[in-house]
C-alpha cells in the first residue's frame, strides 16, 4: 500500500476485514465473544470498576448483549446513543429501555445523558481492526475518536483474532487503546 493515501488504506483494510467477518458463523461469533468477555471479567480493573462504558453490538461485532445483561444490575453500564455526529452516553436500565437509534437502527438507551465522563472506570471499544501498537480503526465516522479525546479512562479494544493486524493506518487524532483483548 506504499503510495496510497490513508483513506485508501483504511478502505482496503475495512473491505478485507468485512470478508473475514462474513466468514464467521454466528455460533463462532458468540463463542469467541464469550471468551473475550471472560478475559475482561478476569481483569482487576474490571472487577474494581463501578462504571463501565460498553456498546450494544451489531451483528458483525464482538457480541456484547449477554455481557451487558449480566452486569447492568451490578455496575453502572453505559451505552452510547448517536446524536448527529457525537455519541451521548446513557445508563442502561434493562432491555426495555432500548429504542432503535438513528444510525443503522442500533438499539440505544432512552433517558438523560450521563455527563460524569470522568467517573467512567473502563471503556470497552469496538473497532474494525486493531494493531500491535494498540491503535484501532473504526467504521470511519469518528464517534469513538471524538469521545476518547475527552477522557484518560482505561480503554479496552475488543476484537476477533482476524481483526488484529500488524498496523492500522493512523492519523493525528487517533488514540491508542490501553489494551486489546481478542479471541
Amino acid at each position: 500500500m506504499v503510495g496510497s493515501t490513508i483513506a485508501e488504506q483504511k478502505k482496503a483494510l475495512r473491505k478485507q476485514i468485512k470478508v473475514l467477518k462474513n466468514a464467521l458463523t454466528e455460533p463462532e461469533r458468540i463463542k469467541k465473544s464469550a471468551n473475550i468477555f471472560d478475559q475482561v471479567e478476569a481483569l482487576e480493573l474490571f472487577k474494581n470498576a463501578s462504571t463501565v462504558l460498553l456498546y450494544w453490538s451489531m451483528s458483525d461485532e464482538v457480541h456484547t448483549h449477554d455481557f451487558v445483561l449480566r452486569w447492568w444490575k451490578k455496575k453502572t453500564i453505559l451505552l452510547p446513543a448517536v446524536d448527529g455526529d457525537v455519541l451521548r452516553l446513557k445508563v442502561f436500565t434493562g432491555r426495555e429501555c432500548l429504542k432503535n437509534g438513528e444510525l443503522m437502527q442500533i438499539p440505544e438507551p432512552v433517558g438523560p445523558e450521563f455527563e460524569a465522563v470522568s467517573s467512567i472506570d473502563v471503556i470497552v471499544v469496538p473497532g474494525v481492526a486493531f494493531d500491535k501498537n494498540n491503535y484501532r480503526m473504526g467504521r470511519g465516522r469518528g464517534f469513538y475518536d471524538k469521545l476518547l479525546t475527552t477522557t484518560e479512562t482505561t480503554t479496552l479494544g475488543v476484537c476477533f483474532d482476524f481483526q488484529f493486524v500488524d498496523e492500522v493506518p493512523v492519523e493525528a487524532h487517533d488514540k491508542a487503546m490501553s489494551r486489546i483483548i481478542m479471541a
